[in-house]
Formats: structure tokens, sequence, C-alpha cells
């Protein structure tokens, strides 16, 4: 899948904390067809936006969803009120989030599916099983993780071929991911950065232009080599990043 370089993150789209309707659900329908306008192809997502919300709007925008749209989303999480989240790894919780989300996003196989992230009460390897069981059946074409190390990388990496990461990176909270980031760049991984202008803290004044652009000239997998997304590479964002789309409009790099 080629993708070009910054995505669409969906989680703002729904009520605060990720909780219930947005405001205007029209206008977040039209972010969503303005995104498609400037170009962005990457659209990702997940059960728990809402939940169920943001999934649901994004399939009212966009379909008949154009031949270059790539769909990620995410189980493996439940939301319980606003920024209230808790892990739910079990497989039998994420075939039945899977499952909801092609019907929510109507689709009959999702292209990107992702582990939301690490269960500590449930085994990683049985959650990946999960995950290696749904593209094995066709219900999804490529798997990703979320907010996870290294080390957990590599266990799902033995289980099920693995194309994306996609952890908590910005200027303000770059944390330990230089070792992850690193590690993508070596493997061929895509690495896509939530949260990329700090849920707009960096998207005030010139800090959404400076944060950006340290993203897209700066960052080692990032900048330099871009990030893969099933072989070709992109950087994944959230809409704050379309106020700056034309700072690198069209960039991509096939690998």
């Amino acid at each position: 899948m080629n993708v070009r370089r910054i995505g669409y993150g969906a989680m703002a789209l729904t009520g605060p904390g990720g909780w219930g309707e947005p405001p205007d659900p029209g206008a977040a329908k039209d972010v969503l067809r303005r995104a498609l306008d400037l170009g962005v192809q990457l659209f990702d997502t997940a059960d728990s936006y809402g939940p169920e919300m943001s999934e649901q709007l994004l399939a009212e925008a966009l379909r008949p969803y154009p031949s270059e749209v790539v769909v990620a989303t995410k189980g493996g999480s439940i939301r319980e009120g606003p920024w209230q989240l808790r892990a739910d790894g079990r497989p039998a919780h994420l075939r039945a989030t899977c499952e909801g989300s092609l019907r929510r996003l109507r689709l009959d196989r999702i292209d990107l599916y992702q582990l939301h992230t690490v269960d500590a009460a449930v085994p990683l390897e049985e959650s990946v099983g999960a995950l290696a069981e749904l593209r094995a059946e066709g219900k999804t074409r490529h798997v990703g993780l979320s907010n996870v190390t290294v080390e957990q990388i590599e266990s799902a990496r033995r289980i099920v071929p693995v194309v994306s990461v996609q952890n908590e990176y910005n200027l303000a909270a770059r944390g330990a991911q230089a070792e992850v980031i690193a590690y993508c760049e070596r493997e061929g991984l895509a690495y896509l950065p939530w949260q990329p202008l700090a849920k707009g803290s960096l998207a005030r004044a010139h800090g959404a232009l400076v944060g950006l652009c340290w993203f897209i000239e700066g960052s080692a997998a990032g900048a330099a080599n871009g990030v893969r997304v099933g072989g070709h590479r992109s950087i994944g964002g959230d809409g704050w990043m379309l106020q700056w789309w034309s700072c690198r409009r069209g960039s991509r790099v096939s690998g």
C-alpha cells in the first residue's frame, strides 16, 4: 500500500475525551472529506473512539472509499467514559471488535488492523494470535501494533508479520521512542506517531510548523526514510497536521 506522508487520525472527531457524538456530526464529516480533497490517503481510527462513533462517521463521510484510501483501525481497548480507556486483549474481545469495525466501516476487509495496547492481564501471544487468525481469515490485510516496546514488537513478529507501530511521539513527549524508531527503521516497519502535535498544544502560533517540520526533516524513521505501511512509506498524523499539508504535499518514497 502506497500512501502519502501525512495521514488523518480520527479520535478527535468524537465528543470531548473520545466520548459520544461530536457537537456537529455534519462538520466532522466535512473535515474528513476535506482531508481527502487535500490528498490524505491514510485514515486511522479505533472502535474505542466514541466508542464506535469515529468509525461510523468515517464510513458515512467517505464511502464509497476511493481506491487510494487506506483505512486503519484498532481493537483491544474499551472506552468507559471521557478520557477513560482500559485494555482488553482477550482473543474473543478482539474478534468481536474486529467484526464490529468491519460492519461500521462497511468493509469486507480492513487494510490495517492494530492492537490498540498490550493488556497486562492477557499474554501478548494470545492477543497477537487472534490478530493472526483474523488476517488468515481475510478479515484484515495487515497487522499493526500500538503502544509497544521493541521487545513486544519482536514477540509479536514471531507470530504474525507486523507492518506498523503506532506510539505517542512529539516534541514534548519523546520518551524512550528512539529505540523503537531505530528498530522500525532498521526492520522496515511503519512508525505512526500519535498526538504528533500534543493535543494541539504545538499547533499554537508557530508551534505546528516547527513540530511538523521537525517530524518531516528531523525524525530518523519519519524523514530520512519515511515510514512504511505494507512495504511503502508514510507518516501518520492527526487532524491538526492538515493545516500544514502544503509543507511536503505528495512526498512519498516507495520501498
